[in-house]
């Protein structure tokens, strides 16, 4: 579709932006503390440090955030160098994308218990920095791809295992939301699809059909819960724009949310109210703002030309952006450690 206000704005706000959202990601990724670890305790065994535990991702309060600075640094340094302090950038990541502490993030994670652990969220958190830098050509970038192939290759086996055992989704706005775990594994699924690789592809596609397909007459009016930082509504129609070409989408989205062109369910269209940022759980509304503008945005685009539903949604993303963007610097941290992420996201 042709560059929309929306688009202008978008594009300001990153150029104006980039080089804050840099900075705070650097700082982010060796920050150890505090820290937030979803760890199994075994009898007779201490639990060690963030950084020990996770050579590579130890910053950024939790280690899915911290993998997503990654992808912030990674997406910033390929597509906006020039805005960004890009030298700085490359020493970081060549500090810590090595193939040594890789393999102790592979460890970590190989143990069978800890088979659900990061499930979805953080495995598709890392195989979007993986899609990011296996499809750049650059000679770091070759080398930091290589480093990370075998910590992807766990979690597409996680992905493979676990997806055709998944009866139910899992809609809520948190991080087990499956919709935006399969939205996020998809360009990875088809970068292996590329390469002769088609079954992550192949068992993403069924599960969201089967997960979603069928909807209609979703209940949007019940969002947002207190903690989301994920729209499930948003989430799940912004997956199938992936699955559908545009007019079938068009149709989907008619069944699943009815009433879009008159803004309604009113919820839908009215940025989430943070009250207290330094709440970890209220904090996340800020994320939620973030990816509602993201969805919003996605939606307008897959539509076809003139559908009048575009601009309700193009509106809706600008409000909801204006909501939050300001937020993801100067924040408190349990806002600054992740909301970058959802910043760039929508911005770039």
């Amino acid at each position: 579709m042709p560059m929309t206000g929306w688009d202008a704005e978008r594009s300001r706000l990153l150029t104006a932006s980039a080089g804050d959202l840099a900075g705070i990601a650097l700082e982010n990724v060796v920050r150890e503390y505090p820290h937030h670890e979803s760890h199994w305790h075994v009898e007779g065994k201490s639990v060690a440090t963030p950084r020990r535990l996770h050579p590579c991702f130890y910053g950024s309060f939790d280690w899915h955030s911290c993998v997503e600075m990654f992808w912030v640094l990674m997406r910033l340094l390929r597509r906006h160098s020039a805005l960004v302090p890009a030298a700085e950038i490359r020493e970081v990541l060549d500090e810590h994308l090595t193939v040594e502490a890789l393999a102790a993030e592979v460890a970590y994670f190989a143990p069978r218990e800890y088979r659900a652990t990061q499930r979805p969220y953080g495995w598709s958190a890392l195989l979007e920095l993986a899609v990011e830098t296996a499809t750049w050509d650059d000679p770091d970038a070759v080398r930091w791809s290589s480093a990370l192939r075998e910590l992807s290759e766990v979690f597409v086996t996680r992905y493979l295992d676990w997806l055709p055992q998944a009866t139910y989704p899992i809609r809520y706005g948190i991080h087990e939301n499956g919709a935006f775990g399969l939205s996020r594994a998809l360009p990875y699924a088809d970068h292996l699809a590329d390469r002769g690789e088609p079954r992550l592809r192949q068992v993403i596609t069924e599960t969201a059909w089967r997960w979603f397909g069928a909807d209609q007459d979703y209940p949007g009016s019940w969002e947002p819960s207190g903690a989301d930082f994920l729209s499930p509504a948003l989430a799940e129609a912004e997956l199938m724009t992936r699955l559908l070409p545009a007019t079938e989408f068009a149709e989907w989205l008619r069944r699943f949310l009815p009433d879009l062109a008159d803004r309604r369910p009113a919820t839908l269209f009215t940025p989430a109210v943070v009250t207290d940022p330094t709440d970890g759980q209220i904090a996340h509304l800020h994320g939620l703002n973030l990816h509602r503008a993201w969805c919003w945005h996605r939606l307008a685009q897959a539509l076809p030309a003139g559908d009048d539903r575009i601009p309700a949604m193009l509106d809706t993303a600008r409000v909801h952006g204006q909501a939050s963007l300001p937020q993801v610097v100067g924040s408190s941290y349990m806002v600054e450690h992740f909301l970058a992420y959802y910043a760039l996201l929508l911005l770039s």
